[in-house]
């Protein structure tokens, strides 16, 4: 891999030091590259960066969530090295990193493809296309009442309920906001997807899984209330009255670097869901 580009959360690493560590570390590993610094995930959309074979992402989850949204097609493989929080994303720890940046230029890894999603919002004619890797929600504004929905699943009625909102998740998305709003935990590698209900005036309204190749439309049916289209948790716009929400599968994949030995579960374990500890006996 010669060509490189790194995505830094400058808020990490004011200073500086952490990218020069890194760049010292990828100049004495790897001879004779190329490497570029983007210092915002949206400069990677105005780039030139086809030629890149590898995109090093310094920051946390949701510096990769930024990261693959701005990629978009250029399917480059990211390599996530936590500097963040959580990094239930990341490839590896920063303390790790020579270890790891090795083991990829000897090919000691594997890429692991990710679904995204695609949502347009239509109203009057206009259409306003996002992407995301984690989820899309469609939530109520601070001061507004709770809103029904009309939901249509491959051009067939699916329900009507009243909620505080909706979350269409990716198995990466499953993981987050899903997760809090009483929706599975599902296989990264498995092609679905998932709609759950954000507070529904309703016990019976439950999580339902799709087929990858679903298309979902969501419909706002209440009298006018305030609502707004989240993409990531990152990016978020207001929506007009009357506006139709589609959704489905993104024809690229968010390619992620693992490392041999990688283990789903046990990251699951360790950053999700119980963070065990040793028992002492």
């Amino acid at each position: 891999m010669k060509n490189i580009g790194i995505n830094i959360n400058i808020s990490k690493d004011i200073d500086g030091k952490i990218l020069k560590y890194i760049l010292e570390i990828i100049y004495n590993v790897i001879i004779d590259c190329n490497v570029k610094v983007f210092k915002k995930s949206k400069d990677l959309q105005y780039d030139d960066i086809k030629e890149l074979d590898l995109l090093i992402v310094l920051g946390g989850d949701g510096t990769i969530l930024g990261a693959a949204r701005a990629l978009g097609k250029n399917q480059i493989p990211i390599m996530g090295v936590n500097i963040g929080n959580l990094g239930f994303l990341t490839t590896v720890e920063s303390s790790r990193f020579k270890v790891a940046i090795e083991a990829v230029n000897q090919g000691k890894f594997f890429v692991e493809e990710r679904l995204m999603l695609k949502c347009n919002v239509f109203k009057d004619g206009e259409n306003k296309s996002y992407t995301s890797l984690n989820d899309v929600v469609i939530s109520k504004g601070t001061l507004s009442r709770i809103i029904e929905y009309e939901i249509f699943i491959d051009g067939k009625k699916y329900t009507e309920f009243v909620a505080d909102g909706v979350i269409v998740a990716t198995p990466t998305g499953s993981t987050a906001y899903s997760l809090s709003a009483g929706g599975p935990i599902i296989y990264p590698q498995l092609d679905v997807l998932s709609l759950s209900p954000i507070c529904p005036h309703s016990l019976g309204m439950r999580t339902i899984v799709l087929d990858s190749k679903s298309e979902i439309v969501i419909k706002l049916i209440s009298e006018w209330e305030s609502a707004f289209l989240t993409v990531d948790g990152q990016e978020s716009v207001e929506l007009k009255e009357n506006s139709n929400i589609l959704i489905t599968s993104y024809p690229f994949k968010c390619k992620l670097i693992r490392l041999e030995g990688y283990d789903y579960f046990d990251v699951l374990r360790e950053k999700i869901i119980w963070r065990t500890k040793k028992v002492r006996k």
